[in-house]
């Protein structure tokens, strides 16, 4: 029987990047390398799926092997990503027709995609289009968002970074402003991603030691605005403690249901784009309380920071990039690995699978239980979800006090088809 010959793999970042997706694509192009014998070369999309349509692809088989390993502690999108959404099958069909003529004309037999939601979505589609056109590819969908709301799996690579980096964020803030309380600032408002579940937000909590420890309030998406019990609480937190530091995530609702912080606009996916609810909340304490305030907006410093990346959240991150090679090597199509919580005393977790037809366009917001009954706070239960995925360190390698990161060559591939595509 002759043997068949090894095809090419597309991988591909979306959406808002984070201080481990790279660690996933270590996780894909290292095992993949491992089995040439079935996957020839592994091509990625230069900012994404924008990428695969403008046959703008990335030759990752010219990166050294120590290139490729320092992916594992570098953040951002090595190969670029894009918020981009494809349309259903029916009304975008001409993009997913262009999608199966550049892995024709470049011989892939392999597609994951890394991403959240919406992603997982795509890559269900592409694996449904591909049967139709007569090109089957083997889709695998490998997951990433930082807001942890990705249903089916434990949590969500880029999740556990993001929260370490919040509490620490929020608690030494905390510090800082209750040394100036007396004489200066009182009220101190961090902002949070997190635009319809607060994992984030919540994360914040776990900073919090004792009663009197920041943060003292937390405003979850989930919980709607109650402004007079929020200032309430923000004057009986002043007057006990001398200050009172805050979590908000970016989704806050009002009591009509809208964003508190809703600029009216929408970005590429449809979502209305948020203008800062920090500074909002924080002008509503000067107004009514007449304290002094701070406030800071964490923005992409929060998804960014992989000088204090989760150690477990690199391990999972790798750890689904190679599980993804592995499933579609062992023939699994249009599934995603997901995290597996054993125990969370002692830690335990191992990779599981979940079909891309479950996991797209669901979204997994917080549980009620793990919000304390006020609304304000994270329970114990939710303090033992998370309180694992925030553990250990996994630092970069420094040079004059600085991290040192990979900067990849990203050398293109030639292109074949005479037709161009603009997405």
């Amino acid at each position: 029987m002759a043997r068949m010959k090894p095809r090419n793999a597309l991988y591909a970042q979306s959406g808002g990047v984070t201080a481990v997706i790279n660690a996933s694509a270590c996780g894909v192009i290292e095992t993949a390398r491992r089995h040439k014998n079935k996957i020839a070369k592994v091509l990625a999309g230069r900012d994404g799926i924008i990428g695969a349509l403008t046959e703008d692809l990335i030759d990752t088989s010219r990166e050294s092997a120590s290139a490729i390993r320092a992916l594992r502690h570098t953040p951002g999108g090595a190969f670029g990503s894009a918020r981009y959404k494809l349309k259903g099958l029916e009304e975008g069909r001409a993009q997913y027709e262009r999608l199966i003529e550049v892995f024709q004309a470049h011989d892939i037999g392999y597609f994951f995609y890394n991403g959240g939601g919406d992603s997982q979505d795509t890559a269900y589609k592409v694996s449904q289009i591909g049967q139709k056109l007569g090109y089957p590819v083997v889709c695998i969908g490998i997951p990433k968002t930082v807001d942890n709301d990705l249903p089916i799996t434990d949590n969500c690579p880029g999740f556990g970074s993001v929260a370490k980096y919040i509490a620490t964020s929020i608690r030494e803030a905390g510090f800082d402003v209750a040394s100036m309380a007396r004489t200066s600032t009182k009220v101190f408002v961090l902002e949070a991603m997190g635009r319809h579940a607060g994992w984030i937000a919540a994360s914040g909590g776990l900073a919090a030691d004792g009663p009197g420890d920041a943060p003292h309030i937390i405003l979850f998406p989930e919980i709607t605005f109650d402004e007079q019990a929020f200032l309430t609480r923000v004057d009986a937190t002043v007057k006990r403690h001398g200050y009172c530091a805050i979590v908000v995530s970016e989704g806050l609702k009002n009591q009509d249901g809208k964003f508190v912080a809703e600029a009216g606009t929408r970005d590429a996916f449809g979502h209305a784009q948020l203008g800062g609810v920090a500074p909002v909340i924080a002008e509503l304490v000067k107004q009514r309380l007449s304290y002094k305030y701070h406030w800071a907006v964490a923005d992409y410093l929060q998804r960014s920071a992989r000088h204090i990346a989760s150690k477990t959240d690199v391990e999972q991150a790798y750890a689904v990039g190679k599980a993804a090679v592995q499933f579609a090597l062992n023939g699994h199509n249009a599934v995603m690995p997901t995290i597996v919580r054993i125990s969370s005393k002692p830690y335990k977790w191992k990779i599981g699978m979940a079909k891309l037809a479950d996991v797209a366009n669901v979204e997994k917001k917080m549980p009620r239980d793990y919000i304390t009954a006020d609304g304000f706070g994270i329970t114990r239960k939710c303090r033992t979800y998370l309180e694992p995925l925030i553990k250990g360190e996994d630092f970069p390698p420094f040079r004059n006090g600085l991290p040192q990161y990979v900067k990849l060559k990203n050398v293109a591939v030639k292109k074949k088809l005479r037709t161009r595509f603009r997405p």
